[in-house]
């Protein structure tokens, strides 16, 4: 694995020759020096540790986990979701295809992928049945994380699906000829419930839904259940919503601990442990091509994706989650975890 490279050498004197002992304290030549307590000591050590532990590798699921990441509620951080999840999974060890479904094609810029209108994406699967094979990406700084992009036509889609044959399943199909070992599909849909949505719901296995912590949380929720209702009953049995994450929680606020209390009443054990902090760095990552998660892994952003990932994958696998590293409870009121520091 890459652990190799973050993990430190033998820490060495940084002063060396004699020391005058103002003290009279006898200190052992092999104590330690202290650890550097500036935020830029604090941020380098969180990252070592974040990245140690995806050296560590999670339990790869039996078969393929296709997760569609919905919420027709715009802004709830759907794109953002799915690319960090991706690579927090693919740092793991895991293979991992990020299909961006969303025209905007926000996924496939934070991955860093080309996406202009002449590039093969997953319009040409839809529309022109091109194989998935042929329009699929690895994504540069993440080792066994690939991308389908979208561009711009994908905006027309919507009406020309209309007139095809089996339009509601045309992703499944192309899915379930893709020969490449994956361990997990995120599919990134767009802020609607249209047949771009359809498709993703026919595609997938397990929904995740990403709630942001603000007072319309749970607005329009109620209609996406039961598209997903209606779609388990005729198009594709197995689908279910396996996991809610909380989006955007701000510790300084009561009101994000009112609706997070609120959603964990509703859903029970959907919810995950680990919610995602509003963070600066997570909103920058993107505007340089990158997941938060290489942008700057030490960041609270970057860690509580770390977190959420490593519970999806062990709740795969039917493995209990320690939420000792979960991002809750006391640990939302530590000021690194707020809007404006990290």
């Amino acid at each position: 694995m890459r652990s190799d490279a973050n993990i430190a050498g033998p820490m060495t004197d940084p002063v060396p020759g004699p020391r005058t002992e103002s003290t009279g304290v006898d200190v052992s030549r092999e104590t330690p020096p202290p650890m550097d307590d500036t935020p830029i000591g604090r941020a380098a050590q969180l990252a070592v540790e974040a990245l140690g532990r995806a050296g560590e590798g999670l339990p790869r699921p039996e078969q393929t986990r296709v997760i569609v990441v919905a919420n027709q509620k715009g802004g709830v951080g759907k794109t953002t979701t799915t690319v960090n999840l991706a690579a927090s999974l693919a740092l793991h060890g895991a293979r991992v295809l990020v299909i961006d479904l969303d025209p905007q094609g926000n996924a496939s810029t934070a991955l860093g992928i080309d996406h202009h209108a002449e590039v093969p994406s997953i319009y040409d699967v839809l529309v022109d049945s091109k194989p998935l094979a042929e329009v699929v990406q690895p994504v540069p700084d993440v080792e066994g994380l690939f991308c389908a992009p979208a561009t711009i036509d994908l905006a027309g889609a919507e009406i020309e699906l209309v007139s095809l044959v089996a339009r509601e399943s045309r992703l499944q199909r192309a899915i379930q000829v893709y020969e490449q070992p994956l361990d997990y599909i995120l599919i990134d849909c767009p802020p609607s419930l249209g047949l771009l949505t359809v498709n993703a719901l026919v595609a997938g296995q397990e929904v995740l839904i990403p709630i942001q912590c603000e007072y319309y949380a749970l607005e329009g929720l109620g209609q996406l259940l039961r598209n997903v209702d209606l779609v388990r009953g005729h198009l594709n049995p197995a689908l279910h919503v396996s996991t809610i994450l909380l989006t955007m929680y701000d510790g300084r606020t009561r009101l994000a601990s009112q609706v997070a209390d609120e959603v964990r009443t509703h859903f029970g054990d959907e919810v995950l442990r680990t919610s995602i902090p509003r963070s600066v760095r997570i909103s920058e990552a993107p505007s340089y091509g990158q997941t938060v998660l290489t942008y700057d892994p030490g960041s609270s952003g970057a860690l509580s994706y770390f977190e959420a990932a490593r519970e999806i994958a062990l709740r795969g696998v039917g493995v209990s989650y320690d939420a000792s590293q979960a991002h809750i409870g006391a640990q939302q009121n530590d000021p690194n975890m707020v809007e404006g520091v990290q």
